[in-house]
């Protein structure tokens, strides 16, 4: 704390210590004390610490806090006299260091003397300053600060009358600006407002200029307004120029980016426009009158109020002003991207300003992200308006031209959309499944009655088409020549239309509308499928007839040359046209004339695959329905055929496998599904299966103009190949159409649309066997033949020469059989199968017929065995004339049985076992006539029991 005078450090003591003066027993004690500093030094350390605290301290309250309980005298003065000796020596220390730093004060006291003289002298100084200072500002400032006040007054004004002529010229350029906005140069009214902005901003201290701010001000937001206008019309009707100068306008402004959500607003606003002024107008036509009510609705309630007659122009006209909003925003992107390559292209050749490139850069990414965001919005946008519109109409009534437009059109806005932004449109297609799947059954359950009606009354006459008949020459085919591929819209395009690379926009970009009506488009061709009385031309029918008399007398023989090719029944599915005219009479058809088989009602049939495969290709979503339906067509089709010609449950149960296990299973799987057997049943059924009979149809019944028990025509033949020949013509159509299905067709359903093609179509032939059975089974009168073999003698005793009388007579049928089917030929071409497949059942029910005739036998000699072989080989070489299928059907088995009448006992045994294919009747007969020549009683019973017991398993 530095040093301090005797009298201060006195000062320092604590109130007792200050006011107590020192009896002389003390001041004795203190002189008695000892003067050695180390044992003065070593009192010192003795005293406590707590002596050494803060001045605070309460020495007298310590030590009395200290006391024991209990006092003693002599500790007291004891320790009484330790507190003095500590004192003294405190005392002396004090004293000492007194006198030793005496000398360090006095010079320290002599110093501070001096400093208080110095800063005396300091001040005297100070004095005389401001005095002089004040002398000199009073006889300055009168004088030269006058002549500068009067040099900046001067300056200033100067700077007024230039500030006056500027103002002046700001006034003028008001007129300018209003003339460049009515010619709609907004970069150049910009421009000019910009200027006198910055120049008016100089000025804005004066009141005049004011005035003139605001008012450019205004001026500005009145272009910015014309501005936001101009932008919107580029939404319905882009203009390069006009789209550029209004960017150039908001480049200035420094608002690129505004600019850009402005017009996605217009847009936005156009679409909705756009829809509600196109319905408006149409609703308001077909309403009559000017009512304004029909302003105020929305425009979901508006379009509930389309009529039928005005949907599809009204449809039509929404798509192309719609497609004209689309268009406008795909030409507004063009026109950026081509701006982004020229900036850009500036830019690299000129890298100075790096700031203002990277400014643009920004602006430029935002502008192009903003623009693809806003493709999807947009095509969101025409989706729902388009959806609105869709679903405000009940379609279910349309006609099916009418509601394919509505597909196609609608199949169009879809391409449109996925070339405009790669959607794939889920809220339009699922919208038009909707209606479709609603539309489509009805118009299918329609169809099918109608195909029941065309069934029920169809006479089974050919329908005169010509030899290069094709499907697609049918109009409802149209679509698959002019999109082969599936995923292209069937829309209604020219032949030489522009090749699938180039998009709608590109190809429309500059003029048209994808939209446009085509009225006249269906009736631009007529469809040239029909032939003149079954003939291609009077000529050809003129050189059949004489083609065929002239070739009716050649031998058989001659005609086999070609026969061993075409053999089976299976039906020819791939044989040139000149083939098949090369071909001579064995398959009865007229000379060349090889037009396919079909009646009216196949042809209607075709048809409606041809829309149902329309409505496939446009509509995906729904193909598996589609295809479903169409399989349902095939299925009645083929049940009907059957129905009418081919059932016969006495043919059935003769066990010949007329029909195969799967034609049975799919027969059973038509009647069951599709067939309602109930039609004359209690209606009071339950909801469940009354909605089941509402899926199906009843049971066609054949007409009663169609005669199928006449001899004369072959028990209704020409009907009969008419009907099956159309049903297998039928299933080639649907195989030629397999890829077309199976493209469209969703992959977890394929399997369905193979087991229709393995199970159904494929059957189609199979249909021909028990068809053509019931005729070849009353054709000939196999009953006659088994009543002239009953009046043969077969017991001769010599070897016969001559045949028996029944093989003339089998043979003359077998010849009235062939001139019948000549006849037949000459109303309807036989196809070769469908002749070798008569031929072959005759044959077949005549061998068997001979085999039951020889089980009639009952007694048989060897000369007769021989005789049965004689009039069998006999009936074999005139019939090898008459028909040209090789090998003859079933000759085996008649030549097997006669054979057996030679057999020894143990190889009749094993011949029982190994040929099943005989009757029990049949065998037993064998047995009991060989009896007595090779066989005797023991072995008969034997050879009975066994075939006894392989009949026990068939009962």
């Amino acid at each position: 704390k530095g040093l301090r005078s005797p009298q201060e450090s006195v000062n320092d003591l604590s109130p007792i210590e200050s006011f107590r003066i020192p009896t002389k027993e003390e001041l004795r004690e203190l002189h008695e004390e000892p003067t050695d500093p180390q044992a003065q030094q070593e009192i010192i350390n003795s005293i406590e610490e707590v002596y050494f605290s803060n001045d605070s301290f309460d020495i007298v309250k310590y030590e009395l806090e200290r006391l024991p309980p209990v006092l003693s005298l002599q500790e007291l003065e004891e320790y009484r006299d330790k507190l003095k000796q500590q004192q003294a020596a405190v005392s002396k220390k004090v004293a000492d260091l007194i006198l030793e730093k005496q000398p360090a004060y006095v010079e320290e006291l002599e110093r501070v003397t001096s400093l208080q003289t110095g800063l005396q002298l300091a001040a005297v100084i100070c004095t005389n300053g401001r005095r002089h200072l004040n002398i000199a500002k009073e006889g300055f400032t009168q004088t030269s600060l006058g002549l500068l006040a009067n040099q900046r007054k001067r300056q200033l004004l100067i700077g007024l009358l230039k500030s006056l002529r500027t103002i002046k010229t700001l006034q003028r350029t008001d007129v300018r600006l209003s003339e460049m906005l009515e010619e709609e140069d907004y970069p150049g009214a910009i421009q000019l407002c910009l200027e006198c902005q910055k120049a008016a901003s100089t000025f804005k201290h004066y009141s005049c200029i004011s005035e003139l701010n605001s008012k450019l001000q205004d001026t500005l937001e009145q272009i910015e307004e014309q501005l936001d206008v101009a932008l919107s019309k580029i939404c319905k009707n882009f203009d390069i120029n006009h789209y550029t100068k209004v960017q150039q306008a908001y480049r200035l402004l420094g608002k690129t980016q505004t600019a850009m959500d402005q017009l996605h607003m217009h847009f936005t606003q156009a679409i909705h426009n756009t829809v509600f002024q196109v319905v408006l107008g149409y609703v308001e036509l077909c309403a009559g009158n000017t009512d304004t009510k029909f302003q105020k609705l929305q425009y979901k309630d508006l379009c509930t109020h389309i009529t039928s007659d005005s949907y599809i122009p009204c449809l039509a006209d929404l798509c192309k002003a719609l497609w004209e909003v689309m268009l406008s925003y795909y030409r507004t992107m063009q026109w950026h991207e081509n701006h982004d390559q020229d900036e850009a292209a500036v830019v690299s050749s000129d890298g100075n300003n790096v700031i203002g490139t990277e400014e643009n850069s920004f602006d430029r990414n935002y502008v192009k992200k903003k623009l693809e965001h806003g493709l999807s919005r947009i095509w969101q946008d025409v989706q729902l308006k388009v959806k609105t519109y869709l679903l405000g109409t009940d379609l279910s009534n349309f006609k099916y031209d009418d509601f394919i437009f509505v597909l196609d059109v609608i199949s169009r806005l879809m391409q449109v959309g996925e070339e405009f932004c790669g959607s794939k449109s889920e809220v339009l297609q699922e919208s038009i499944r909707k209606q479709s799947v609603n539309y489509f059954k009805t118009y299918h359950r329609t169809r099918l009655e109608e195909l029941r009606m065309f069934l029920e009354n169809e006479t089974w006459e050919l329908c005169p088409v010509k030899s290069s008949f094709s499907i697609l020459q049918l109009h409802e085919f149209k679509f698959m020549e002019q999109s082969r591929s599936p995923s292209v819209s069937p829309s209604k395009q020219p032949a030489s239309a522009i090749s699938s690379t180039v998009t709608l926009f590109e190809q429309y970009c500059n003029g048209g509308n994808p939209f446009e009506i085509q009225a006249d488009s269906k009736d631009d061709e007529t469809e040239d499928v029909l032939a003149s009385n079954g003939y291609e031309s009077d000529e050809q029918e003129k050189s059949a007839y004489q083609e065929y008399d002239s070739d009716s007398d050649v031998p058989e023989e001659l005609k086999r040359d070609y026969v061993d090719e075409q053999t089976g029944d299976a039906p020819i599915k791939s044989v040139s046209r000149e083939t098949l005219r090369s071909r001579k009479r064995s398959d009865y058809n007229l000379s060349k004339v090889n037009a396919p088989i079909l009646t009216n009602t196949t042809l209607n049939v075709i048809r409606l695959v041809g829309k149902y495969m329309q409505m496939m290709n446009i509509l995906k979503p729904i193909a598996f329905d589609v295809i479903h339906f169409m399989s349902q067509l095939f299925d009645y089709y083929l049940y009907a055929v059957y129905t009418f010609f081919g059932r016969n449950d006495t043919f059935e149960s003769t066990g010949l496998g007329l029909s195969s296990s799967r034609l049975r299973t799919t027969l059973n799987r038509i009647q069951e599904s599709l067939i309602d057997l109930e039609v004359c049943a209690d209606p009071s059924g339950t909801l469940t299966a009354a909605e089941e009979r509402k899926e199906k149809v009843p049971s066609p019944h054949l007409s009663h103009l169609v005669v199928l028990t006449s001899g004369n025509s072959l028990y209704g033949l020409a009907e009969r190949v008419v009907a099956t020949e159309s049903l297998v013509f039928l299933a080639e159509q649907f195989e030629f159409l397999q890829p077309h299905l199976d493209a469209v067709m969703p992959a977890a359903k394929k399997p369905f649309l193979q087991q229709f093609y393995s199970q159904t179509v494929s059957t189609a032939s199979e249909l021909r066997k028990p068809v053509y059975w019931i005729v070849a089974a009353k054709a000939i009168d196999y009953e006659q033949m088994l009543l002239l073999m009953a009046n043969v003698k077969w017991d001769v005793k010599e070897i016969m020469s001559q045949h028996n009388v029944y093989v003339d007579a089998l043979l003359k049928e077998f010849e009235e059989f062939n001139r019948r089917l000549n006849d037949v030929s000459k109303r309807v071409r036989i196809p070769l199968p469908v002749s070798n497949i008569l031929w072959e059942h005759c044959i077949r029910l005549a061998n068997r017929t001979l085999v039951e005739g020889y089980a009639n036998v009952k007694k048989c000699s060897n000369e007769g065995r021989a005789l049965m072989q004689l009039d069998f080989q006999q009936f074999l070489m005139k019939l090898e004339k008459l028909t040209d299928i090789r090998p003859i059907p079933d000759k085996e088995f008649v030549e097997t049985y006669i054979k057996a009448y030679y057999l020894t006992e143990n190889d009749m045994e094993c011949w029982i076992k190994e040929h099943r294919e005989y009757s029990t009747k049949q065998l037993t007969n064998l047995v009991n006539i060989c009896l007595g020549t090779y066989i005797n009683k023991k072995a008969r019973q034997k050879l009975l029991a066994t075939i006894d017991d392989i009949d026990r398993p068939k009962r």
